[in-house]
C-alpha cells in the first residue's frame, strides 16, 4: 500500500509516546527499586486489601455492565419508543462528565442525606462511603463502553436472520442462545475489557462515594496518589506495577476468550 512505511511509522512512533514509553518508564523505577523492595512494598494488609478491592469491584462492575450494556444497546437498536434519542445521547454522557463532578452528583444522590440514599436509609441499606458506592459509580464510568461496542454489531445483525431460525423451528431462547449470542460474543468480551480497564484505574468518581477507609473502602489508585503527596516515588511505582502486572494478567485472559469464541463462530 502506497505511505504504508509513513503512517507505520507514525502510528508507532505516537504509540511509543503515549503507551510504551510511560510503562517502561515505570518498569525501569520498579528495576531501579528492586524486584525485593517491590514485594516488600506491596505485600503489606493495607495494600493487598487496597488491590484486592479494587479488582474485585472493577470486575463485578464491568460483569454487570456486560449484562445490562448489551441489554441497553439491543433495546436502542431493535425498538421504537418516546425519548430513545434523549436515552441514547445519555449513554455518552459519562464520556462527557468529569470524574470528579461525577463522583460529586452521586455522593449527593446516593448519600445518606440524599434523594435515593435517604431512601435507601429507610430500609436500613446505606450506599455512600460503602463498597456499594464505589460499585455504582464504577458502573456508571463502564456501561459506555459495553454499549458503544455492541451497538454496531446489532444494527449489522438482520432481522431476517431471526425469521430464519423461527422459520426453522427454533424458539425464542434457542435463537437468542445458538444465533445472536455468538454474533454478539467478541464484541460484548471486548466492551468487557474495555469497561473492566476503565473501572480497575478509576479515581475521580470513586474517592469522593468511597469514604477512603483503609481495608474497607481504600481503593489501589488512592494509595499511588497518597505515595506520590509524601513524595514517596518508588512506592508509587511499586503499587503502579502490582496494578499493571494484574490488570495485563486479566486482559490476557479476555483476549484469549476471544480468540476462542472467534475461532468456534469461525467453525461454526
Amino acid at each position: 500500500m502506497p505511505g504504508l512505511g509513513l503512517s507505520a511509522g507514525i502510528t508507532m512512533a505516537m504509540l511509543s509516546i503515549v503507551v510504551l514509553l510511560p510503562i517502561g518508564a515505570l518498569l525501569l523505577q520498579g528495576a531501579q527499586f528492586g524486584l525485593g523492595n517491590i514485594w516488600d512494598t506491596v505485600n503489606r494488609e493495607r495494600v493487598w486489601a487496597a488491590l484486592f478491592l479494587s479488582f474485585k469491584l472493577a470486575f463485578f462492575a464491568a460483569l454487570f455492565n456486560l449484562i445490562f450494556g448489551v441489554l441497553l444497546a439491543w433495546v436502542l437498536v431493535r425498538y421504537r419508543f418516546p425519548g430513545k434519542r434523549l436515552i441514547d445521547a445519555a449513554v455518552d454522557l459519562p464520556f462527557a462528565l468529569p470524574t470528579a463532578v461525577a463522583g460529586i452528583a452521586l455522593t449527593a444522590l446516593y448519600a445518606p442525606n440524599g434523594v435515593l440514599g435517604s431512601l435507601a436509609a429507610q430500609i436500613g441499606w446505606k450506599i455512600a462511603y460503602t463498597q456499594w458506592g464505589i460499585f455504582l459509580a464504577l458502573v456508571f464510568v463502564g456501561l459506555p463502553f459495553v454499549t458503544r461496542t455492541v451497538q454496531p454489531v446489532v444494527e449489522e445483525i438482520e432481522t431476517e436472520v431471526e425469521e430464519v431460525s423461527a422459520t426453522l423451528g427454533a424458539s425464542r431462547f434457542y435463537t437468542m442462545r445458538h444465533v445472536i449470542l455468538p454474533m454478539l460474543t467478541p464484541a460484548a468480551l471486548t466492551g468487557f475489557a474495555l469497561a473492566l480497564a476503565r473501572a480497575v484505574g478509576e479515581y475521580g468518581s470513586v474517592i469522593f462515594i468511597a469514604g477512603n477507609i483503609p481495608l474497607k473502602t481504600e481503593i489501589a489508585p488512592l494509595l499511588i496518589v497518597i505515595q506520590l503527596e509524601e513524595f514517596n516515588y518508588d512506592a508509587a511505582g511499586a503499587i503502579g506495577i502490582a496494578m499493571l502486572v494484574i490488570s495485563f494478567a486479566m486482559l490476557l485472559s479476555i483476549n484469549l476468550i476471544q480468540i476462542f469464541s472467534r475461532r468456534r463462530i469461525g467453525h461454526v
